[in-house]
């Protein structure tokens, strides 16, 4: 497995995936996507044998992003690094590409915060997405809901 930064030639595999992904993480366009490639404190992709297989967008707070659950997090800490969307081709799942992709995170993060954090769906439940930061080391802070009510998510922090 090859991870790599973004470039403008993955945007569009990494935009379908993502939208092939919804509601586990939000719909978004091809600008909101460059806007991701331009901002993001880690925009990075995964590849198996030379086809892509997945991507994860890690922030920094200070962004003017206005996610619910990312603002959450710059209300409620001085300093973190957030997951904001991450999502594996079905054709890679169960080769550790979220694993490897959460390590190189944790990674760029380690020595400059001390938690990373994110949000796993409980209405609609994403139980897999649950039992996976559960295992990896995440608890629950708290919860929230969101988008005027139709979700609700429990907001996760890993201690690096």
């Amino acid at each position: 497995m090859q991870l790599s930064d973004i470039t403008e030639a993955d945007l569009a595999a990494v935009l379908a995936l993502n939208e092939a992904s919804v509601p586990n993480v939000n719909s978004i366009d091809l600008e909101q996507m460059r806007w991701f490639a331009a901002n993001a404190f880690y925009f990075r992709v995964a590849s198996i044998d030379g086809r892509f297989a997945g991507f994860l967008v890690g922030l920094r707070p200070g962004l003017a992003y206005g996610s619910e659950n990312y603002r959450w997090f710059c209300d409620n800490y001085a300093d973190f690094g957030y997951v904001d969307r991450v999502a594996v081709d079905a054709s890679a799942r169960r080769r550790g590409v979220a694993s490897r992709l959460y390590e190189d995170f944790a990674d760029r993060l380690r020595g400059q915060v001390e938690c990373m954090t994110c949000e796993v769906n409980i209405r609609p439940a994403n139980e897999s997405s649950m039992r996976y930061h559960e295992t990896h080391g995440f608890v629950r802070v708290a919860s929230q809901e969101t988008e005027g009510g139709l979700k609700k998510v429990a907001l996760l922090e890993k201690k690096l």
